[in-house]
Formats: C-alpha cells, sequence, structure tokens
C-alpha cells in the first residue's frame, strides 16, 4: 500500500474517504475541548525533536519495535524533461538515477564498522526502503559490559541551498533548574558547518534508575539530521545497568555521528519520504503532509498478522485511518497523535486510568459508537507518555462510524490496540 496518497489511482475515493475521516475520530469530547487551547498554544512544537520533561531529545532515537513494513520504491522516481533545440526539435535530457537503495543491512553494517572494537548484536533496524527513516540499533560490549546504542538518519529538508542548522538541531534546556535531569548539555558548530548538541543525561529524568542516557544530535548544513543515543545497560528500558557509564565518550558520540557515511545514507532517502524545509511550512502543506503519512506509516506497519487494509489515509498531520478486513468484514481503525499534551493529562485520565513504570497514562474504553451507525461499537486505548505525547487509537465493528455494523466485534482486541498505542515506532515523530 502506498502511503503517499498524491499519487494514489483512487484519489477521487480516498479523497472522499479523507474528508469522511476528518470527523469520525472521537474520544471524550470535554477532554479534549480543555485539551484543543494548549495544543494549540504548542502547535509548531510538533515539528522539532526537542528536549521533553529534561529527557533532552532522547526519544527521537529511542526507536523499536518490530521492523517496519517497505513501501515499496527503494530509491528517488526518476525525474526527466524535454529542452527545446535551436531547430525547434525537442530532444530529451537524461533522467537523473535514483540513488541506490540502502538496506537495513547497510545500516547495521556501517554502523558496526565506525564503532571501537568489540562486541556488535544486532537489534532493530530499517534502511531507506522504509517510510520512516533509516535506523541502526544494536548492543556494543568493548569488553566492559554491555550498552545500547541507537542511530538514526533523516533529512529535514529535501535539498536545494543551505539553511542554519541550528535552527533544527536539538536545543538545550535552561541547566540552572534542577529538575533538568541532565548531567551536561552542549551544543557546538563543527568546522564544516554542522551543529551538534551533545546531552549527557539518564533515562528517567527522575533517576528512579541508574540507566544513563547520552546522545548526540547533529544537523549539517545541507539537512542531514544524524541523531545517536547510547545506554549503559543492554537495553534502553528494562534491562539493569551493566557498566558505569554508556562505552563512547561523549566525544566518540559526536564523531560517530559526523561520520560522511551517515550523508551518503541521507542522499538515498527517497524524496517523497524525505521532511521538507521548514520554510515550506505553512505555505505548501508538505511539511505537515509528511508527518500526516508517517503516522499512517506506523499505524498499518503495526496492525496484526491477517488484517487486511482495504483502504486507508491520513489528514495533514497528527491523523490517521485503516479499514481493515480480517475475514470477518471491514472494521475501522483510526488513530490520533498529539504532543505536548501534558498539562490536560488531569482531565483526560480519571482515576481509573493505569499508570506503568515508565510514567505512561493508559485508559481504555468500550462502548458504542457515537455517529449514528445502526449496532456500532467502539474501542479505544488511550495512552500519553511522560513526556507529553498523546496516542489514541480506536476500532469500530464497521468499516466506518456512520454506517451500520458489519460484524459483532471490532477486528481488533483491546490487547492489539494496545500493543500499537505502546509501540516505541511512535517515539521516532519526536516530541
Amino acid at each position: 500500500m502506498p502511503v503517499d496518497q498524491t499519487h494514489d489511482p483512487f484519489e477521487d475515493r480516498l479523497s472522499a474517504a479523507l474528508h469522511q475521516a476528518g470527523g469520525t475520530f472521537d474520544t471524550d469530547r470535554a477532554a479534549l475541548v480543555a485539551a484543543g487551547a494548549v495544543r494549540g498554544r504548542r502547535l509548531r512544537l510538533r515539528r522539532r525533536a526537542a528536549i521533553a520533561g529534561g529527557a533532552a531529545g532522547l526519544a527521537l532515537v529511542g526507536v523499536g519495535g518490530a521492523l517496519l513494513v517497505p513501501s515499496g520504491a527503494g530509491g528517488s522516481p526518476q525525474h526527466g524533461s524535454v529542452a527545446a533545440t535551436g531547430s525547434g526539435t525537442p530532444t530529451a535530457v537524461a533522467a537523473t538515477p535514483a540513488a541506490p537503495v540502502v538496506s537495513a543491512d547497510d545500516m547495521v553494517r556501517t554502523l558496526t564498522k565506525l564503532l571501537p572494537k568489540g562486541k556488535v548484536t544486532r537489534g532493530e533496524a530499517r534502511g531507506t526502503d522504509s517510510p520512516l527513516p533509516p535506523l541502526a540499533q544494536v548492543t556494543f560490549d568493548d569488553g566492559k559490559g554491555a550498552g545500547s546504542l541507537s542511530l538514526l538518519v533523516d533529512r529535514v529538508r529535501g535539498g536545494g541551498e543551505t539553511f542554519d542548522p541550528a535552527s533544527e538541531v536539538v536545543p538545550c534546556p535552561n541547566m540552572e533548574q534542577p529538575d533538568s535531569g541532565l548531567d551536561s548539555c552542549v551544543t557546538q558548530t563543527l568546522p564544516d558547518g554542522s551543529v551538534v548538541t551533545l546531552i549527557q543525561g539518564y533515562e528517567y529524568p527522575d533517576r528512579r534508575a541508574d540507566t544513563k542516557a547520552w546522545s548526540a544530535d547533529l544537523v549539517t548544513p545541507d539537512g542531514t539530521r544524524v541523531s545517536v543515543s547510547e545506554w549503559n545497560a543492554a537495553a534502553q528500558k528494562g534491562e539493569p545497568v551493566s557498566r558505569p557509564e554508556p562505552p563512547l565518550s561523549i566525544q566518540q558520540l559526536k564523531t560517530l555521528a559526523a561520520a560522511n557515511e551517515w550523508r551518503r545514507v541521507a542522499d538515498s532517502i527517497p524524496e517523497e519520504t524525505r521532511k521538507p524545509s521548514a520554510s515550506t511550512e505553512g505555505s505548501t502543506g508538505d511539511a505537515t503532509s509528511y508527518e500526516g503519512r508517517r503516522v499512517l506509516a506506523i499505524l498499518t506497519s503495526s496492525l496484526p498478522d491477517g488484517a487486511k487494509v482495504v483502504s486507508s489515509g491520513n489528514e495533514e498531520t497528527e491523523f490517521a485511518y485503516a479499514v481493515v478486513n480480517d475475514g470477518k468484514g471491514e472494521s475501522y481503525v483510526q488513530v490520533n497523535l498529539q504532543h505536548n499534551m501534558s498539562d490536560a493529562a488531569g482531565a483526560l485520565y480519571g482515576s481509573g486510568a493505569e499508570t506503568l513504570p515508565d510514567g505512561t497514562r493508559v485508559a481504555t474504553r468500550q462502548g458504542p459508537g457515537e455517529k449514528g451507525g445502526e449496532g456500532v461499537v467502539m474501542w479505544t486505548v488511550d495512552t500519553m507518555r511522560a513526556n507529553g505525547m498523546r496516542v489514541v487509537i480506536s476500532a469500530f465493528n464497521s468499516g466506518s462510524q456512520t454506517t451500520a455494523a458489519t460484524r459483532p466485534e471490532p477486528a481488533l482486541t483491546i490487547a492489539e490496540l494496545r500493543k500499537i498505542a505502546l509501540s516505541p515506532q511512535w517515539e521516532v515523530l519526536g516530541a
């Protein structure tokens, strides 16, 4: 299923579906009204992988979960043009060759090559044929204890003229605040004009565990972003500390992020999945469409086996839907992503909500649909991370909320909805 809906031959049908989907997301209406003002004030924050709750952008690269399904084409589409000659006879200009695909294996091999001597155990990985940015996660042991390491490559603009990398790099918080949760944070400009933020902090800002989290977030003048994080444990969460500090020094972390190999990876990211320039935001809508497509990509790649996608779509930001059929009838599934919602947590999660060890709040609801479909039921899992990122996913026992039920229950169980909502894959979209 192509993620880029602008190239779908069934554009008219999907456009109508998107209009219908735009009005279908439903949850606690009173709570959403209370939260709306908060989200509106902070809308622009979704575009930056900013430090949230003192955890300093570490969520940007704290990605795990299942390997994502590739979107299809591995490289940028080839483009051709026709130029007029002096005689008026058009002459074909050669098409620009597509950049070679960088596979998930290539990402792991490159990371392994750039690390010091030691034992490398592969974890999750993605290549440039994925709708999400290329990623390599490994466990690295230099003989002094295993540490987890995660590296992500992306483009913060499509290319062309240069821009100020400082406008995109993760900023440091106010280190004078006692709750910053960091030991050190510094932003540096490198000789080639790249800007990098180096962070030494903890997986949990309140330090309830001894897991240290260090990161380097680097942005080049041509728009390549490399974000790398490491931990002094074999995994970001859920594993005991295995060494006093992460395996790479902060200087080694900076050198790793600045390696030229990652710029070649960024050049291989297909044009249609690159993040557009911030200068286009608010004019063309490309920047917001980009994030909407990624919300859709995470939703569809996280569906359980057997849930065949019949149709799907996304709004420009934060909302996506898929109509699935597991052989028992169509079922409408929708997801809504919101950032910086901590101020509204009290209104959204009551005494019956569950709080996980990492601070994530979880609420579940099962009840009738509210859009008029006869016999339609709605099952919802509503989650909010400690950094204020909210993921709400609902499933219905019909192909839409406004048509009659097509099956007794939704195609996804509450457990399956919960697994999708809590997936670390959402963290790649930043805070």
